[in-house]
């Protein structure tokens, strides 16, 4: 019995600790999609309502912080995607990859724009803007893998325009620098996406 009640206070202990970690990479989150683009860990830990010393305790930096809200946008955009048929008509497939990267951009938008302050000097930050772009390089050569094929020797930099066309730094673009609301620069990006596509879209 004595072994089961070490067990069983280990695992608890192992779900508090998960809980709060959880607790606090939503505060960081939430703080962020309100517009405070810079929280720090004071007010971080006041709105998970626990200790700056109960912080530090679970993350042992920013860094480590940023790594773990880093993972739940990413699992976030994940449960938001939805699956398109590459076997689409190209227009279908161009209009529905577009309606869905506007729609999970905007669900980063927050994050984003903060971790776009921070970045300069944050590698994890930075580490985490890869995976993001990761991901979008992999569903454009799943989705327009024909459209690549057919590019030849230049399907290399036909999907580097594509993805460039289709991540945070166009779109933020689009939103902050020309202003435009969501349906028109979910437009722009579907007339590049289709313009670069239609130069290689076989007959």
């Amino acid at each position: 019995m004595d072994g089961v009640d070490v067990a069983g206070r280990v695992d608890g202990r192992t779900a508090r600790a998960e809980r709060t970690r959880a607790a606090i990479v939503e505060a960081h989150l939430a703080l962020i999609s309100e517009g405070d683009l810079r929280p720090t860990g004071e007010r971080i830990a006041e709105r998970a309502g626990i200790s700056l010393r109960t912080l530090w305790t679970n993350f042992k930096d920013m860094e480590t912080l940023f790594e773990a809200s880093g993972a739940e946008v990413l699992r976030q955009q994940d449960a938001a995607h939805r699956p398109i048929s590459p076997a689409l008509p190209l227009p279908k497939r161009v209009d529905a990859y577009c309606r869905q990267r506007a729609r999970l951009l905007q669900l980063i938008a927050p994050s984003a724009r903060a971790a776009q302050m921070r970045e300069p000097v944050s590698e994890q930050l930075h580490r985490n803007r890869l995976k993001h772009i990761e991901r979008v390089r992999e569903e454009v050569e799943e989705l327009f893998a024909v459209e690549l094929a057919e590019a030849g020797q230049g399907r290399e930099q036909l999907l580097n325009a594509l993805v460039t066309a289709s991540t945070w730094q166009a779109w933020s673009m689009l939103r902050y620098g020309l202003g435009l609301g969501v349906d028109q620069a979910r437009a722009v990006m579907s007339r590049t996406v289709g313009a670069l596509l239609a130069e290689v879209a076989p007959d």
